[in-house]
């Protein structure tokens, strides 16, 4: 387990000699103080508080109700445990409309402890991300399965499985890196095309139910314990399931984290 040698905080700068070095980075969601501890202890790179904390923390259907004020306060929480891994927060439903406002919330959830804010979309936040990355607010921009838009697209599944909509996807990355994104994440698209635009982009990718050739992996850090509200998702992995040789959170995480680095997981 090399990767817990590196004891150093982690910054967009080591998360750009990974890509280079084309070593693996390993994100999980968290939402408090001491999960945030474990993280830390386990080789996680990036923290995500994710607005997924509306489904495995307040048992809502989407992602939609989760406010500003309920990713500020988790966002604290998750800073209080924190030591040297990259704090990136989701910005919630509505909270980024147009630069203005993206600007005032965003400001608020790095004065939280955030090191990165989240937006999802495409082309249309291309002026967004601009406008916050000039004024020092490092962005991750969030493409494919979009979960606020999850009434737009029919509910959550597979995108960008057309030719167009999967030339969508592939400008929209592209433009977006231009506007200055640091970082971004392809959720539930097709495998190759995931790898196509990774290769393209000088920026790291992390997949979600991408595939293994994104530059790093996220999942729900409940969904790796074994912790449903619902169903799992078919892209997940429980690694306190039985036959996992795991009897402890910590060990779990870890597993995750070297199966991330030595590409077994994804499968």
């Amino acid at each position: 387990m090399t990767y817990l040698a590196n004891q150093a905080k982690i910054t967009i700068n080591t998360l750009n000699s990974y890509k280079k070095e084309k070593q693996k980075i390993a994100v999980l969601t968290c939402y408090d103080a001491s999960f945030a501890k474990i993280l830390n202890l386990s080789g996680v790179e990036i923290i995500l508080i994710g607005d997924s904390l509306g489904n495995v923390v307040q048992g809502h259907a989407t992602t939609i109700p989760v406010t500003m004020s309920d990713m500020i306060y988790h966002t604290a929480c998750v800073n209080r445990g924190n030591t040297k891994c990259l704090l990136l927060t989701d910005m919630p439903f509505a909270s980024y409309n147009n630069p203005e406002t993206a600007y005032v919330n965003a400001s608020k959830l790095m004065q939280a402890g955030a090191h990165m804010v989240k937006l999802e979309g495409g082309e249309w936040l291309a002026d967004t991300v601009n406008y916050l990355t000039i004024r020092g607010i490092p962005v991750c921009s969030h493409l494919g399965l979009t979960p606020q838009s999850v009434h737009i697209l029919g509910g959550f599944k597979k995108q960008a499985i057309t030719i167009d909509s999967a030339l969508q996807l592939e400008k929209d990355a592209l433009l977006l890196e231009q506007a200055g994104v640091c970082l971004m994440l392809f959720e539930a698209i097709p495998h190759d095309l995931s790898a196509i635009v990774t290769n393209q982009l000088n920026i790291p990718t992390i997949g979600i139910g991408a595939g293994k050739e994104c530059d790093g992996q996220v999942l729900v850090l409940n969904d790796i314990l074994g912790i449903f509200t619902g169903k799992a998702p078919s892209f997940s992995k429980n690694y306190l399931a039985e036959g996992n040789n795991n009897s402890t959170i910590e060990g779990a995480i870890k597993q995750y984290v070297e199966e991330v680095k030595n590409g077994k997981f994804p499968e």
